[in-house]
């Protein structure tokens, strides 16, 4: 059994379809028979990834800081609960336990931990294939401009286009965690000639 780490919003957003995302994304990890790690909070679309992969009998890990767990936001049914010092801490533990990545929409924290795992990978530091499961509200794709942005940045000569490939892209909780399970992508030098 692989793990996948989600990074997602403690908020549920305002549209129903950020919530159902959440939930099928996990209903699809416990039935391909991985374990969820992920940030440990019980509120928003992380409670609700949590919740659907422990209704659907799969095992959850949450890495959370003792700041966080203060502040009451942590989820208290879990398989395991760790707890640690600090937010950089944190994320390098959830990498460790992670074979893989799947990103559903949130804030800035949810961006800056995708966006590490990345970095990571660009660099060599980790070999982990991240997805981001874009949510179609009202006939718009959540993560399109993410997406051009990344793409204007390859074009711009700012990374190579190998590693704008890092971050995948699926429209569906299924092949979302297939591709996070999948194989892990080539070491490719960072550095732009």
């Amino acid at each position: 059994m692989s793990n996948i780490c989600v990074f997602c919003g403690s908020s549920s957003g305002t549209d129903p379809a950020f919530r159902a995302a959440a939930v099928e994304l996990g209903a699809a990890i416990a039935a391909s028979d991985h374990g969820l790690v992920y940030g440990g909070g019980g509120v928003g679309l992380m409670g609700a990834v949590a919740d659907a992969v422990l209704d659907a009998g799969g095992e959850v890990t949450g890495v959370i800081t003792e700041q966080l767990l203060a502040l009451e936001v942590g989820h208290v049914n879990l398989t395991n609960l760790e707890v640690l010092p600090d937010m950089h801490t944190r994320k390098a533990r959830m990498a460790e336990l992670s074979d893989g990545v799947v990103v559903l929409p949130g804030g800035f924290g949810t961006y800056e931990e995708a966006f590490e795992v990345l970095t990571w990978n660009q660099l060599g530091i980790v070999a982990a294939p991240i997805v981001f499961l874009d949510v179609d509200v009202n006939g718009q794709s959540f993560f399109a401009s993410l997406f051009d942005f990344i793409d204007g940045a390859v074009a711009a000569g700012f990374m190579k286009p190998e590693h704008g490939d890092l971050a995948q892209r699926a429209t569906d909780p299924i092949e979302a965690v297939a591709i996070a399970a999948g194989p892990a992508p080539s070491f490719t030098r960072k550095w732009v000639g």
